[in-house]
């Protein structure tokens, strides 16, 4: 059986406080007026969690970065989905440059990251290259000590308000074999904010086109190597997966808190909803679902932590913990009969919101299409 050691019990209990009473109070509001909320970024600041993949002595956590990233967003996401997701981007967007980046670059741009307290975004995505990262057309030529990275970039959360950004562009034309990472920061010649996206769902992140134009690099800003990009976004993906399977599980958690508490409040025929058995059904089955995407998530992010191929589960994770949310998300509603479909209770919010972890970070279909190969690969 998973379970956490103490220093993550300790930390889960100081998130969940905060997420309870500060950020859970706003989170309509966040939603109703697709605004970043300075109040909770700050307070996500407050608490280290917006540098917990980041090494030690720039406010990285010692161990178990990947448990306690999955944990702050799940215990973030039962109340803010839009919330919980300013840590998965902060660590997707920063993955690239922490573990590709070179002592002399990082020397220069983690501390003033962490002192000025500034976003990342992850600029992987483009018309026509989603799930398909080997597809990407953006350019990056070579010209003397700098590169110069041309094309657009689709769904880029964060992207009209980081200051950096980790880009993946196509230094040669060998399919996936030909994709290296650049970090390109906010103010940079021909780098600029395109369409802002409307979403319908995990509103209070912003997200849009970005367009690169002739934006000029140093050969310094390289992440990784050339033309092994595409290993590093498949790592980074090793790492994301199960935080995503973490808010999943935080959304649907919240949608069953709002259940339940509906369930014992509300009576029709003359008792209580959730003395039916159809409702009781669907708390049986939503709690059983819960309980699986936890050991899922957990058993994941514990063997990323250990250094240990954790791809098979990353994505079993990211699959079963998304399609459960949208699942509890929707049975929510219905227990709430007429009232879930209203903007005034929550259970409307968290199903929007549970859609998009379906869909980010490769669509539920990928997620089966690795899973598939993992195990015939393990069984050959």
């Amino acid at each position: 059986m998973f379970t956490h050691n103490e220093e993550i019990r300790i930390a889960a209990d100081t998130i969940r406080q905060a997420a309870r009473e500060r950020i859970a109070p706003l989170a309509a509001s966040i939603d109703a007026t697709g605004e970043l909320n300075q109040e909770v970024t700050t307070l996500l600041w407050d608490l280290g969690l917006m540098t917990l993949v980041f090494p030690a002595e720039h406010g990285g956590a010692e161990q178990s970065q990947g448990t306690l990233l999955c944990t702050a967003v799940e215990e973030i996401a039962r109340h803010c989905a839009s919330s919980a997701l300013m840590l998965i981007i902060q660590a997707v967007g920063s993955y690239p440059l922490l573990h590709g980046g070179s002592k002399e670059l990082l020397d220069r741009v983690l501390p003033r990251i962490v002192a000025e307290r500034e976003l990342a975004a992850y600029l992987v995505s483009e018309p026509g290259a989603g799930s398909d990262v080997g597809n990407i057309r953006t350019t990056a030529v070579r010209d003397g000590n700098h590169y110069v990275i041309s094309g657009t970039k689709c769904f880029s959360t964060n992207g009209p308000i980081a200051s950096f950004y980790t880009v993946l562009a196509r230094t040669s034309e060998n399919g996936r074999n030909g994709l290296t990472f650049f970090l390109v920061e906010r103010d940079t010649p021909g780098f600029s904010v395109g369409k802002i996206e409307k979403k319908l769902g995990q509103r209070g992140s912003k997200t849009s086109e970005m367009y690169l134009d002739e934006v000029r690099v140093p050969v310094g800003n390289l992440l990784g190597e050339e033309n092994k990009g595409f290993n590093l976004a498949m790592k980074d993906f090793d790492m994301s997966r199960p935080a995503i399977g973490a808010q999943a599980l935080g959304i649907a958690e919240g949608a069953f808190d709002q259940m339940l508490r509906h369930a014992r409040e509300r009576k029709t025929f003359g008792q209580a909803l959730c003395e039916h058995q159809m409702i009781q059904q669907i708390i049986a089955d939503s709690a059983t679902a819960i309980e699986a995407a936890r050991g899922l998530v957990y058993r994941s992010a514990a063997l990323y932590d250990q250094g240990q191929r954790n791809t098979k589960l990353a994505s079993m994770a990211k699959l079963f913990a998304s399609d459960a949310a949208m699942k509890i998300t929707t049975d929510a509603i219905q227990v709430f009969g007429g009232y879930g479909y209203m903007q005034d209770y929550p259970v409307e919010r968290m199903f929007r919101d549970a859609k998009l972890t379906q869909i980010f970070e490769g669509a539920n279909q990928i997620q089966r299409l690795v899973i598939a190969r993992e195990i015939l690969k393990e069984t050959a």
